[in-house]
């Protein structure tokens, strides 16, 4: 079942001129758009006028066009889970290099009704993380901003301190960074 974008908002208008007429036709367009962080992180609709954007801005913008247009069951959803070279294969040189099997790594997605929707890429499935999850909630777009990072970093510091007490968080983060660098690269 198609669900047409309908709100009379600007964005929705826009997008919809566009010839993107649907919520699924939304979410393909998403996922073809470059994985990159937006030039201001507080603007999810720049998702939309820059055709890119990370887990957080892409999953945030979509939960946002849901709520403009009224469609239900839609949630956006933070989880942590275990971000390794079996489930995110471009980052083993980086995990080989610092010798550690994993990362704590924050990730967004929506969930439709029961269905868990990955948007960050067109090649990009829940279900490839779905066993590694740590943990998961339920978070507002505009969460993404300030609170999703903050989360992270208390995870990180509390995981680095028990895991890996030889390196500081600080250590741990900048290797976090070289990991969603090798992401990013083209």
């Amino acid at each position: 079942m198609d669900i047409q974008l309908e709100s009379s908002d600007p964005l929705t208008i826009d997008i919809v001129e566009s010839g993107v007429v649907t919520w699924e036709d939304l979410i393909r367009c998403v996922q073809t758009f470059h994985y990159g962080r937006n030039s201001k992180r507080s603007d999810v609709s720049l998702v939309w006028s820059e055709r890119k954007g990370s887990c957080s801005s892409k999953h945030a913008f979509l939960k946002h066009m849901a709520d403009l247009n009224d469609i239900q069951n839609v949630d956006l959803i933070l989880c942590m889970y275990k971000m390794n070279s079996s489930n995110t294969h471009k980052i083993e040189p980086v995990l080989t290099e610092f010798n550690i099997d994993y990362l704590p790594e924050a990730h967004c997605y929506i969930r439709f009704g029961t269905e868990a929707i990955d948007a960050t890429t067109m090649i990009s499935k829940f279900s490839s993380i779905q066993a590694d999850v740590l943990e998961e909630q339920i978070i507002r777009p505009d969460q993404v901003i300030d609170y999703k990072v903050e989360y992270h970093q208390d995870y990180m510091r509390k995981w680095g301190a028990k895991h890996h007490p030889e390196k500081s968080f600080d250590e741990l983060w900048e290797i976090r960074e070289k990991c969603i660098s090798t992401l990013v690269e083209r």
